[in-house]
């Protein structure tokens, strides 16, 4: 995974509407922390579907995702 990541940040953080994007690691190496703002709810969608199709999504698909999501309504 953590050869994909470098080319997902630098795709994401170029996207129209990131305000934000940061990956880290935990004390738990399974675990990685990833805090993203967009400007709106659309942009943030695009950023969905832009990394569900990329490299990174194809080669981390079988990642569980647990994610905590405000600001969509």
């Amino acid at each position: 995974m953590t050869a994909y990541l470098p080319g997902h940040i630098e795709l994401t953080r170029k996207e129209q509407g990131c305000i934000f994007f940061e990956v880290a690691p935990t004390q738990d190496p399974l675990i990685w922390s990833v805090e993203e703002r967009f400007t709106d709810p659309a942009a943030f969608r695009a950023h969905q579907e832009r990394g569900a199709s990329s490299v990174w999504g194809r080669m981390t698909s079988a990642i569980t995702r647990d994610y905590t999501i405000s600001g969509l309504d």
